[in-house]
């Protein structure tokens, strides 16, 4: 989760506080708390504060599948917008599987 959304990273393997790119592009088919049904790709999840940070973080109500999504360069890229772009074209990629 990224610290602004134009500054870009370091080479770390750590989340940029402030992304929330993972907690937008995605779907997500588990239930989240005010979301029982889950959430469609694109739109913001209500856990995801005005600072894009989770409400949930460390919370055992979050949904697994958050928990396990992990920060990866590859996935992430260099800053959110990228991120974005990336999660987006991943999601529509793996639509009808």
């Amino acid at each position: 989760m990224s610290h602004s959304s134009t500054a870009p990273s370091d080479t770390s393997s750590e989340c940029r506080p402030g992304c929330g790119a993972c907690c937008i592009a995605p779907s997500i088919s588990s239930p989240i708390p005010g979301m029982p049904k889950g959430k469609p790709a694109g739109v913001r999840c209500l856990q995801l504060d005005e600072r894009n940070l989770c409400r949930l973080f460390g919370d055992p109500r979050r949904p697994l599948v958050c928990l396990r999504f992990d920060f990866e360069i590859e996935l992430c890229g260099d800053h959110r917008d990228e991120a974005l772009h990336r999660i987006a074209v991943l999601e529509l990629a793996t639509e009808d599987l």
